[in-house]
């Protein structure tokens, strides 16, 4: 423990990037938080704390998903799909459904594979029964990335419900294709918007279109490695841009946020892309990194703990690894401090009691910690 707070506070001393358009952010040189270790998965991405209980469900990249007991052991949940394991592909999101305690449901994403080397992010839904040996049952895939194309990045596939449980959200990312983000024959580069069983909820702003085009709530994404609502219940993205670019967006139905049109970025062969500004039809990021932060995902820290950082975004980077706190302020945002780390984080999330927990990401099969912030 001493080692990690010793590496914590050397990397502290020096300052992190800055985001676009703004003056260096200061890093503190006390950090308001330790670190604890607690456990260790074979390259977690998602973790999901089960209200109530010293239980939580991690998923790992491979195709393995978790159930972890604070203070217990570690156990293997059977009943899992298949998985298209590879580059940014496998096992994803993790998010218990709105009436969880009554149902038992919860919904996870994973990479699916398709023909002739193709693939596609799906989202499916099962019961999660904990009697004896912990396993899904009855597992149902409720939506698809439409069309499914090769490559292995991109699929975005975080999952979010509104705040009401009437709806679910899911960020569908470009699969590195750029066009079809602009594409309202297909659904990447998109979120989308469904009722609980993976059908298009009314009201959609392109409802009357049909298909695929009537699960659209906006378009122009890139990216997206975090879909949250706020306490006003309005919902955010946080996605990665190229060469460049990470932005995190206000998200409006109907609206598009320019991918690959413009960007705040460039390619990565170096080509020029237009920045924002020069299209104003184009929704803008509430702020944009560059250099990016690639972010893993993001919380709206709602909690007791951490006084100073309630209504905050707080964002898990992975480059450069660090702990990212932006501020709000109405439809804009800024960055107020930044804590590099020793490793690249992958996931984080607010536990009932108002604590905060990191995945670190255990790139290319490697192991990554549970980490918990204990306040100063």
């Amino acid at each position: 423990m001493l080692a990690v707070l010793s590496a914590l506070t050397i990397a502290l001393a020096s300052c992190g990037s800055a985001p676009a358009g703004e003056k260096p952010v200061p890093v503190p040189t006390d950090p308001d938080f330790a670190l604890v270790p607690v456990a260790q998965f074979d390259e977690p991405w998602a973790i999901a704390f089960l209200p109530g209980t010293p239980l939580a469900l991690v998923t790992e990249r491979k195709g393995t998903l978790k159930l972890w007991e604070d203070g217990g052991e570690v156990r293997t949940v059977a009943g899992l799909p298949a998985v298209a394991y590879g580059g940014q592909g496998g096992l994803g999101d993790i998010v218990l459904a709105p009436d969880f305690a009554a149902s038992g449901t919860v919904y996870l994403s994973w990479a699916e594979a398709g023909p002739g080397r193709t693939a596609g992010a799906a989202v499916g839904r099962a019961k999660l029964v904990l009697e004896g040996a912990p396993r899904l049952e009855g597992l149902e895939v409720i939506w698809r990335q439409v069309p499914k194309v090769t490559g292995q990045g991109h699929y975005s596939h975080r999952i979010a419900f509104s705040p009401d449980g009437q709806f679910l959200f899911i960020a569908s990312g470009d699969r590195q294709k750029f066009t079809p983000a602009q594409d309202m024959a297909a659904n990447l580069g998109k979120i989308v918007r469904l009722l609980p069983d993976g059908t298009p909820a009314p009201r959609n702003p392109f409802a009357d279109q049909g298909g695929v085009t009537a699960q659209v709530w906006t378009l122009g994404h890139r990216n997206i490695l975090g879909l949250q609502f706020d306490a006003q219940g309005r919902l955010w993205d946080l996605e990665h841009g190229p060469r460049g670019g990470d932005e995190l967006n206000l998200v409006k139905p109907g609206r598009n946020y320019g991918w690959p049109v413009v960007s705040n970025g460039d390619n990565y062969d170096g080509s020029p892309i237009p920045d924002h500004p020069t299209r104003p039809d184009f929704a803008a990021p509430a702020i944009s990194w560059n250099p990016v932060i690639a972010p893993g995902d993001f919380i709206f820290y709602r909690g007791e703990q951490f006084p100073a950082w309630r209504g905050q975004a707080v964002i898990a980077a992975m480059k450069p690894a660090a702990l990212v706190r932006v501020s709000i302020d109405g439809e804009q945002a800024h960055e107020v401090a930044r804590y590099p780390m020793a490793h690249r984080l992958r996931d984080i999330a607010q536990r009932e009691d108002g604590s905060i927990w990191l995945l670190e990401d255990g790139k290319e099969g490697g192991a990554g910690r549970l980490l918990r912030l204990t306040p100063r």
